[in-house]
Parts: C-alpha cells; sequence; structure tokens
C-alpha cells in the first residue's frame, strides 16, 4: 500500500508481516489510562478481538490464540482500538471486567495484579520496587 495512504488513510491496514506475522498491543484502562499489559496480535487475534469484543492476543509462549479471561475470568472489555501511524502497533482501550489484567498474584492479599506493569526501576540503585 502506498505510504499516504497507509499514513493518512482510513484503511484498516496492520502489517503483521514487518514483524514476522505479530504487532504489539499495549492495553489501557480506558477509565484512568493506565497501562495494563503489553501482548501480541496477529491477525487471527485481531479478527477474534473484533468479533467477540474482548481482548484476544498470540500467546507466544503457549503457540496458540488466547482471549485474556477464558481461564482466569479476568476479560478485557474492548471500547476503543488505536493503531499508530505506520499501522505496525495497536492500543487496545478495555473496561477490565475482573479482578485483574496480569497473571501474577500478590504476595499480600492474594489478588491478581491489576496491571502486569507493577514494578518500578530505582534509577538510582538499579533495582525493582513493587508499588
Amino acid at each position: 500500500m502506498e505510504k499516504k495512504k497507509l499514513e493518512e488513510g482510513n484503511e484498516l491496514c496492520v502489517d503483521f508481516d514487518k514483524r514476522g506475522g505479530f504487532v504489539p498491543a499495549v492495553v489501557q484502562d480506558v477509565a484512568d489510562g493506565r497501562i495494563l499489559m503489553l501482548a501480541y496480535v496477529n491477525q487471527q487475534a485481531l479478527q477474534t478481538t473484533l468479533e467477540k469484543g474482548m481482548a484476544t492476543f498470540w500467546s507466544t509462549s503457549r503457540n496458540e490464540l488466547w482471549t485474556k479471561g477464558e481461564i482466569s475470568g479476568d476479560y478485557l472489555k474492548i471500547v476503543d482500538i488505536y493503531t499508530d501511524c505506520d499501522q505496525d502497533a495497536l492500543i487496545y482501550r478495555v473496561e477490565p471486567q475482573g479482578g485483574g489484567a496480569c497473571h501474577t498474584r500478590d504476595p499480600q492479599s492474594g489478588r491478581t495484579r491489576s496491571s502486569c506493569f507493577y514494578r518500578k526501576l530505582n534509577l538510582s540503585e538499579g533495582s525493582l520496587q513493587a508499588f
């Protein structure tokens, strides 16, 4: 596709070929803007997301399609999907439908973490701190 049409046009042309069939999808909570997770999407995952209305990804570790929440109950309902200028990355803006977005649990409460980004790098010490 012509670059101007890709970058300025209204046609969805996600460039799955650029990264071997996948594009990154940043998942953002529509209520407060927090980043919940980063995952990868192939053409089948995007199509399933559009059909179900729930965030669906390609699990690179299990090598299979994965709709977040099918096992945990922590679904991510799609509100909006954005693509960047060259259509090789997506943002899924979602309404979380369960306890959290991460597969890990807080050791104190035992609850699913609301975001996979629950640690911050202490720049002066070079260590991670949970928050």
